[in-house]
Protein backbone atom coordinates (compact mmCIF):
# COMPACT_ATOMS: atom_id res chain seq x y z
CA UNK A 1 0.00 0.00 0.00
CA UNK A 2 1.43 3.51 -0.95
CA UNK A 3 1.72 5.99 1.90
CA UNK A 4 2.01 9.43 1.25
CA UNK A 5 4.94 11.57 2.37
CA UNK A 6 3.32 14.65 2.41
CA UNK A 7 4.20 17.26 5.18
CA UNK A 8 7.10 14.78 5.87
CA UNK A 9 11.01 16.60 6.35
CA UNK A 10 13.63 15.14 4.71
CA UNK A 11 17.41 15.77 5.65
CA UNK A 12 19.49 15.23 2.39
CA UNK A 13 23.39 15.43 2.27
CA UNK A 14 24.93 15.93 -1.25
CA UNK A 15 22.41 17.97 -2.61
CA UNK A 16 24.29 20.70 -4.76
CA UNK A 17 23.58 18.36 -7.97
CA UNK A 18 23.88 14.72 -9.76
CA UNK A 19 21.56 12.33 -7.42
CA UNK A 20 21.01 14.52 -4.64
CA UNK A 21 19.45 17.37 -6.93
CA UNK A 22 17.06 14.88 -8.35
CA UNK A 23 16.01 13.47 -5.07
CA UNK A 24 14.93 16.91 -3.60
CA UNK A 25 13.22 17.85 -6.42
CA UNK A 26 11.24 14.89 -6.25
CA UNK A 27 10.72 14.66 -2.86
CA UNK A 28 9.32 18.33 -3.16
CA UNK A 29 7.00 17.55 -5.86
CA UNK A 30 5.44 15.63 -3.15
CA UNK A 31 5.58 18.43 -0.52
CA UNK A 32 8.35 17.00 1.51
CA UNK A 33 9.85 19.95 3.48
CA UNK A 34 14.26 19.55 2.50
CA UNK A 35 16.93 20.28 4.73
CA UNK A 36 19.95 20.15 2.29
CA UNK A 37 22.84 19.74 4.54
CA UNK A 38 26.86 19.80 4.04
CA UNK A 39 29.04 20.75 0.30
CA UNK A 40 30.40 24.32 0.06
CA UNK A 41 29.35 24.82 -3.13
CA UNK A 42 26.87 27.46 -2.26
CA UNK A 43 25.96 28.54 -5.49
CA UNK A 44 24.97 24.95 -6.35
CA UNK A 45 23.06 24.62 -3.24
CA UNK A 46 20.88 27.54 -3.83
CA UNK A 47 19.92 25.82 -6.96
CA UNK A 48 18.65 23.39 -5.78
CA UNK A 49 17.12 24.97 -2.96
CA UNK A 50 15.03 27.33 -5.81
CA UNK A 51 13.96 24.01 -7.26
CA UNK A 52 12.57 22.97 -4.15
CA UNK A 53 10.82 26.25 -3.14
CA UNK A 54 8.30 25.69 -5.82
CA UNK A 55 6.78 23.00 -4.05
CA UNK A 56 7.63 22.89 -0.74
CA UNK A 57 9.98 24.79 2.12
CA UNK A 58 13.60 24.16 2.02
CA UNK A 59 16.73 24.81 4.73
CA UNK A 60 20.17 25.12 3.23
CA UNK A 61 23.23 23.83 5.87
CA UNK A 62 26.57 24.20 3.83
CA UNK A 63 29.03 22.84 5.56
CA UNK A 64 31.47 19.62 6.20
CA UNK A 65 30.09 16.58 6.52
CA UNK A 66 33.33 14.88 8.58
CA UNK A 67 33.37 17.33 11.50
CA UNK A 68 31.29 16.63 14.23
CA UNK A 69 29.73 19.79 15.33
CA UNK A 70 28.88 20.83 12.09
CA UNK A 71 26.58 17.65 11.92
CA UNK A 72 25.05 18.18 15.46
CA UNK A 73 24.55 21.44 14.68
CA UNK A 74 23.01 20.61 11.51
CA UNK A 75 20.30 18.30 12.97
CA UNK A 76 19.75 20.99 15.84
CA UNK A 77 18.84 23.54 13.15
CA UNK A 78 17.08 21.00 11.37
CA UNK A 79 14.86 20.13 14.27
CA UNK A 80 14.60 23.90 15.10
CA UNK A 81 13.27 25.21 12.06
CA UNK A 82 10.79 22.00 11.14
CA UNK A 83 10.29 20.61 14.53
CA UNK A 84 10.78 17.23 12.87
CA UNK A 85 12.89 15.21 11.01
CA UNK A 86 11.22 12.01 9.10
CA UNK A 87 13.84 10.91 6.76
CA UNK A 88 17.14 11.20 5.99
CA UNK A 89 19.30 10.38 3.03
CA UNK A 90 23.26 10.25 2.41
CA UNK A 91 23.79 10.94 -0.53
CA UNK A 92 26.88 12.83 -0.03
CA UNK A 93 30.34 11.36 -1.46
CA UNK A 94 33.40 11.02 -3.30
CA UNK A 95 34.87 8.72 -5.86
CA UNK A 96 38.25 7.79 -6.82
CA UNK A 97 40.37 7.26 -9.48
CA UNK A 98 43.90 5.79 -8.12
CA UNK A 99 45.71 3.11 -8.30
CA UNK A 100 46.26 1.18 -4.93
CA UNK A 101 50.10 1.40 -4.39
CA UNK A 102 49.50 5.99 -4.71
CA UNK A 103 46.40 6.30 -2.05
CA UNK A 104 48.37 7.99 0.61
CA UNK A 105 46.95 7.32 4.57
CA UNK A 106 44.76 11.29 4.41
CA UNK A 107 43.34 10.62 1.15
CA UNK A 108 42.06 6.95 2.60
CA UNK A 109 40.84 8.79 5.53
CA UNK A 110 39.37 11.47 3.67
CA UNK A 111 37.36 9.16 1.18
CA UNK A 112 36.30 6.76 4.61
CA UNK A 113 35.30 9.35 6.24
CA UNK A 114 32.71 11.08 3.48
CA UNK A 115 31.57 8.02 2.08
CA UNK A 116 31.27 6.05 5.56
CA UNK A 117 32.09 7.72 8.97
CA UNK A 118 29.69 10.46 8.08
CA UNK A 119 26.55 9.14 6.92
CA UNK A 120 27.51 6.49 10.04
CA UNK A 121 27.88 9.19 12.89
CA UNK A 122 25.17 11.46 11.22
CA UNK A 123 22.03 8.81 11.48
CA UNK A 124 23.35 8.50 14.73
CA UNK A 125 23.09 11.91 15.36
CA UNK A 126 19.78 12.04 14.06
CA UNK A 127 18.14 8.84 15.65
CA UNK A 128 16.09 10.27 18.79
CA UNK A 129 13.86 11.94 16.45
CA UNK A 130 13.50 9.73 13.78
CA UNK A 131 12.12 7.48 17.08
CA UNK A 132 9.08 10.06 16.80
CA UNK A 133 8.17 9.72 13.44
CA UNK A 134 5.92 7.60 12.19
CA UNK A 135 7.48 6.93 8.78
CA UNK A 136 11.19 7.18 9.96
CA UNK A 137 13.61 6.38 7.00
CA UNK A 138 16.84 6.40 6.14
CA UNK A 139 18.21 5.91 2.34
CA UNK A 140 22.13 5.15 1.83
CA UNK A 141 22.94 5.69 -1.74
CA UNK A 142 26.08 3.15 -1.76
CA UNK A 143 27.38 1.64 -5.14
CA UNK A 144 27.58 -1.76 -7.08
CA UNK A 145 31.33 -1.18 -5.83
CA UNK A 146 29.70 -2.16 -2.19
CA UNK A 147 29.85 -6.22 -4.07
CA UNK A 148 32.54 -6.02 -6.40
CA UNK A 149 36.12 -4.34 -6.75
CA UNK A 150 37.22 -2.04 -9.52
CA UNK A 151 40.92 -1.28 -10.83
CA UNK A 152 41.49 2.13 -9.42
CA UNK A 153 39.00 2.02 -7.32
CA UNK A 154 40.03 0.57 -3.50
CA UNK A 155 39.57 2.99 -1.15
CA UNK A 156 36.06 4.20 -2.90
CA UNK A 157 35.21 -0.06 -2.92
CA UNK A 158 36.47 -0.57 0.82
CA UNK A 159 34.01 2.81 1.86
CA UNK A 160 30.72 1.46 0.20
CA UNK A 161 31.61 -2.02 1.50
CA UNK A 162 31.57 -0.35 4.74
CA UNK A 163 28.41 1.79 4.52
CA UNK A 164 26.58 -1.54 3.25
CA UNK A 165 28.02 -3.34 6.48
CA UNK A 166 25.92 -0.70 8.66
CA UNK A 167 23.30 -0.62 6.61
CA UNK A 168 22.69 -3.89 6.93
CA UNK A 169 23.43 -4.23 11.07
CA UNK A 170 21.70 -1.06 11.47
CA UNK A 171 18.08 -2.75 9.72
CA UNK A 172 18.18 -5.43 11.74
CA UNK A 173 18.70 -3.49 15.19
CA UNK A 174 16.05 -0.65 14.51
CA UNK A 175 13.47 -3.05 12.97
CA UNK A 176 11.15 -3.14 15.58
CA UNK A 177 11.11 0.30 16.23
CA UNK A 178 9.83 0.46 13.10
CA UNK A 179 12.67 2.71 11.10
CA UNK A 180 13.34 1.55 7.95
CA UNK A 181 17.01 1.43 6.18
CA UNK A 182 17.88 1.37 2.80
CA UNK A 183 20.56 1.00 0.63
CA UNK A 184 20.47 1.77 -3.14
CA UNK A 185 23.50 -0.25 -5.34
CA UNK A 186 23.43 1.91 -8.28
CA UNK A 187 26.03 1.36 -11.17
CA UNK A 188 26.78 4.01 -13.83
CA UNK A 189 24.95 6.82 -13.06
CA UNK A 190 26.03 10.11 -15.03
CA UNK A 191 26.65 12.44 -12.69
CA UNK A 192 29.42 15.20 -12.07
CA UNK A 193 31.56 12.61 -9.88
CA UNK A 194 31.54 10.05 -12.60
CA UNK A 195 32.54 12.32 -15.25
CA UNK A 196 35.51 13.73 -13.35
CA UNK A 197 36.85 9.70 -12.54
CA UNK A 198 35.72 8.23 -15.71
CA UNK A 199 35.89 10.87 -18.37
CA UNK A 200 35.76 8.38 -21.01
CA UNK A 201 31.96 7.25 -20.04
CA UNK A 202 29.25 9.07 -21.72
CA UNK A 203 25.66 8.83 -21.09
CA UNK A 204 24.35 6.39 -23.65
CA UNK A 205 22.83 3.20 -21.78
CA UNK A 206 23.76 5.00 -17.81
CA UNK A 207 21.48 5.58 -15.34
CA UNK A 208 20.11 8.64 -14.72
CA UNK A 209 20.04 10.64 -11.57
CA UNK A 210 16.18 11.04 -11.73
CA UNK A 211 15.89 6.95 -11.94
CA UNK A 212 17.70 6.96 -8.45
CA UNK A 213 15.42 9.42 -7.19
CA UNK A 214 11.85 7.21 -8.26
CA UNK A 215 13.94 4.46 -6.37
CA UNK A 216 14.24 6.51 -2.87
CA UNK A 217 10.88 7.65 -4.28
CA UNK A 218 9.21 3.75 -3.89
CA UNK A 219 11.44 3.38 -0.59
CA UNK A 220 9.60 6.17 1.05
CA UNK A 221 5.99 5.42 -0.13
CA UNK A 222 6.38 1.53 0.28
CA UNK A 223 7.14 0.59 4.28
CA UNK A 224 5.06 -2.62 4.36
CA UNK A 225 7.05 -5.71 5.67
CA UNK A 226 7.86 -7.05 2.66
CA UNK A 227 9.87 -4.30 0.99
CA UNK A 228 12.99 -5.00 0.02
CA UNK A 229 15.91 -3.80 1.98
CA UNK A 230 18.73 -3.18 -0.73
CA UNK A 231 18.83 -2.52 -4.66
CA UNK A 232 21.52 -3.06 -6.99
CA UNK A 233 20.65 -0.93 -10.50
CA UNK A 234 22.66 -1.80 -13.20
CA UNK A 235 23.42 -0.36 -16.92
CA UNK A 236 23.37 -3.10 -19.31
CA UNK A 237 26.69 -4.34 -21.44
CA UNK A 238 28.49 -1.77 -19.64
CA UNK A 239 31.35 -2.07 -17.46
CA UNK A 240 29.42 -1.52 -13.45
CA UNK A 241 30.61 1.97 -12.37
CA UNK A 242 28.98 4.23 -9.73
Amino acid sequence: MVQSIENKVALLTGGGGGIGRAVAEKLAQKKVDLVLAGGNNIEKLQITAKIVEKYSRCLVLPGDLTDREFRKNAVKKAVSAFGKVDILINNAGVAQNCSFEDISEKEFDRIMDINSKAPFFLTQELLPFLRKSDQATVINIASVVAHAGYPMQSVYTASKHALLGWTKAFAREYYRENIRIHAICPGGVFTDMVKLSRPDLTPEGMIMPEDIADVVLFFLENRGNAVIDEISIHRLNKEPFA
